[in-house]
């Protein structure tokens, strides 16, 4: 219940970096987290980079936190402090969350500054990209390719045919906006899109796209971890 009250309350006041409009319910959790369940069959005993992005109280990390196997690594990255407060205190309090906390470390910054020593296997994002701007949503994908190895999986959510409706009912400011989020984001579904889950048991249903690297991508920089 507490996380629930801080999602509406940060929803009531910052919905343009929340997005949704209800907590995500289990089943679209599921669904988003599918493809690191898959890595780890891959990889077996291999180490496993993972990275959540805009997590808010957690509907998804507390699916992520039972997955970890202790060879796992576990970064997440929350630009609202109050949502990161929300989580730093899961760590501390919930067992299934304390349980990981030595490999997990939560990162209070936009993904567009988050530095990492090494590349992700695999990225989960809860960002609402339909709500921002089209040069946005653009350098959010850069840093999504720039994070992700060339063989990682990259799985965000988006509420079925809201831009559709949207460029229907709004005026031509808002369509044209929705219409280069279009631009921006139909070729990597096109090209890239490995999978789409369709999540009904959700308010609103969600489509979970499911994409890969593309060939070539930028390799992040070494540098030092980012103290929570």
């Amino acid at each position: 219940m507490v996380h629930h009250r801080e999602f509406f309350r940060q929803f009531r006041s910052q919905f343009e970096t929340t997005g949704a409009i209800a907590p995500s319910s289990r089943f679209l959790a599921k669904a988003i987290t599918g493809p690191l369940l898959q890595k780890q069959r891959e990889a077996g005993e291999k180490p496993l980079r993972v990275l959540e992005v805009g997590p808010g109280t957690g509907a998804f990390t507390r699916f992520i936190v039972r997955q970890l196997r202790p060879q796992d690594q576990f970064d997440l990255v929350e630009i609202n402090e109050n949502f990161a407060n929300v989580l730093e205190s899961s760590f501390e309090t919930d067992p299934h969350w304390n349980a990981v906390s030595s490999q997990s470390q939560l990162h209070r910054s936009p993904l567009q500054d988050f530095e990492c020593d090494a590349p992700y296997d695999v990225i989960i994002s809860g960002l609402p990209l339909n709500n921002f701007s089209p040069d946005l949503v653009a350098s959010i994908f850069e840093q999504y390719w720039r994070l992700l190895k060339p063989t990682g999986s990259l799985s965000y959510f988006e509420y079925m045919y809201i831009r559709s409706a949207k460029k229907k009912l709004s005026v031509k400011a808002e369509r044209e906006r929705l219409h280069r989020l279009d631009e921006i984001i139909a070729p990597f579904l096109k090209s890239q899109r490995f999978k789409r889950s369709w999540v009904f048991m959700n308010v609103p249903p969600a489509w979970v796209q499911h994409l890969t690297a593309p060939a070539e991508i930028l390799a992040p920089s070494p540098t030092q971890e980012t103290e929570s």
